[in-house]
């Protein structure tokens, strides 16, 4: 089953908004532990997808695995390489 249009699809996906001091902490966290592990990502702002802004306004960031959430605000780098070793 497919997820929802306004969600996020496969793979890992970190949604962010302008300007946003926790995006930024954010961001370097999932590239260095993708980068670590050999893995893409990508980077979706909410300005661009405004159902997913709408829907987490007040997660931002919001970290997607495979469509799930997995974390916001401040992103747990160990968490994340445990998840993303898992896969």
């Amino acid at each position: 089953m497919e997820p929802p249009v306004d969600m996020p699809g496969a793979g890992v996906v970190l949604l962010t908004r302008p300007a946003c001091h926790l995006c930024e902490d954010a961001r370097a966290v999932v590239q260095r532990v993708t980068a670590e592990l050999g893995l893409g990502w990508r980077e979706v702002s909410a300005a661009e997808a405004p159902a997913l802004g709408a829907r987490f306004a007040e997660e931002l960031p919001v970290l997607f695995i495979d469509g799930v959430q997995r974390d916001f605000w401040s992103i747990d780098e160990s968490r994340l390489r445990r998840l993303l070793a898992g896969a």
